[in-house]
């Protein structure tokens, strides 16, 4: 494999961007996208690709105005090209390791529920140790695209599985629970039950499509529509509608952890299972080709942050 990478550089390096453009465009599905993120023209896509195919003097990709789908030839071929821009990154990485400092600009995608709940400190932690990364940070109360956006790393609030083509690796949860100010609380009466959140006005965070509530307990399941109070798309909103006596929110418990502390919010129903139980904090990034020394970085320190005692234990009591 050494010997075959060496003779590859040598030889031409044109063919070798042709093989990670190829690479990047059977991951994304689309001849466009690959061009958006590797910073090229779908022209000089299409005629990497091309290059590829004339050099092989075969078809490694049936492609129509719909879709693009590997050929078997195709498949076999990249493997191989993977496997060998995988070893050469990470002989580059090893080299730059012992003379570059970790530097340049990290974007990081990432709930509003999680930036709301001590992301700063994560950040803050990451850049003493490397002061000569900057961050790029995009805050999302709706779900977004990790591998369209660019993103270097994502981290995800999400209940269901992330595309295959991401590498997930669950950090701490968060539970959801059912929050009310006092005065709210003193002018319309405190639900006891999810059946009595009927008759009052609830604050929801939502996409925009139908939204219920689901609690559980030994009884059984109980579903409560949120309309008639009010639908929003930010967590923050709803939190302040909630803290001016709006109604009554669900909210991440870490979201509102100081003011139920403080008597600002009181929490209700806390006997019953919301919505399935804790949502998943993870952090998810690209695992189809080796990782920059400032992504590997970032994510093992952001790993061995969240599973230090100290920090678990801090992050349970939040929530």
């Amino acid at each position: 494999m050494m010997r075959f990478i060496v003779q590859l550089i040598g030889s031409d390096m044109n063919q070798l961007q042709a093989m990670r453009v190829f690479t990047r465009v059977v991951e994304l599905g689309s001849f466009n996208m690959a061009a958006k993120q590797l910073g090229m023209s779908a022209a000089a896509v299409t005629r990497s690709i091309g290059m590829l195919e004339a050099h092989l003097n075969m078809r490694l990709l049936n492609r129509n105005t719909r879709s693009l789908s590997l050929t078997e030839v195709g498949r076999d071929y990249l493997q191989g090209c993977r496997a060998i821009i995988e070893r050469l990154d990470e002989l580059e990485s090893n080299l730059l390791q012992t003379t570059r400092e970790v530097s340049g600009m990290l974007r990081v995608a990432a709930p509003m529920t999680f930036v709301a709940s001590g992301m700063a400190e994560l950040l803050a932690g990451y850049q003493a140790a490397h002061p000569r990364v900057e961050f790029d940070i995009t805050a999302f109360d709706t779900r977004i695209d990790m591998v369209e956006g660019g993103f270097d790393v994502c981290f995800s609030d999400d209940r269901r599985l992330p595309s295959s083509t991401l590498v997930s690796r669950r950090l701490t949860v968060i539970d959801e629970i059912i929050v009310a100010s006092p005065t709210y609380l003193a002018q319309r009466g405190t639900p006891q039950d999810p059946p009595s959140l009927n008759g009052h006005r609830l604050l929801a965070i939502t996409d925009g499509a139908a939204r219920t509530w689901e609690f559980a307990d030994a009884s059984g399941v109980y579903r409560v529509c949120t309309g008639g109070g009010m639908n929003a798309t930010s967590c923050l909103m709803v939190r302040e509608a909630a803290l001016n006596h709006m109604g009554i929110a669900l909210l991440p418990g870490s979201l509102v952890a100081k003011d139920i502390q403080n008597g600002k919010l009181t929490r209700l129903l806390d006997t019953f299972e919301v919505n399935g139980g804790p949502r998943h904090i993870s952090i998810l990034y690209s695992g189809r080709t080796n990782l920059s020394r400032k992504v590997r970085t970032f994510i093992d320190y952001t790993v061995a942050q969240y599973r230090a005692p100290e920090r678990g234990m801090a992050l349970r009591a939040a929530a």
